[in-house]
């Protein structure tokens, strides 16, 4: 088996902020859920500041809580 590097590291990959929707959107369902990290393959560090962001961003209402 071969190990698969974290998306979210390196020197070409996106910053992670609460206003970068687009990233943030990435790593969430349709139905809003984010994705865990066995999924994503992104490592501890980046899925704990990937779900910080993601829970920022539903409150200051940039993002749905729950989408229909």
């Amino acid at each position: 088996m071969f190990n698969k590097s974290c998306p979210l590291s390196g020197k070409d990959a996106p910053e992670i902020n609460y206003k970068n929707l687009s990233v943030l959107n990435r790593y969430t369902t349709e139905k809003g859920k984010i994705l865990p990290s066995r999924v994503t393959q992104v490592c501890t560090k980046k899925q704990k500041e990937l779900s910080k962001a993601v829970k920022r961003a539903r409150y200051l209402a940039l993002m749905p809580y729950v989408s229909n």
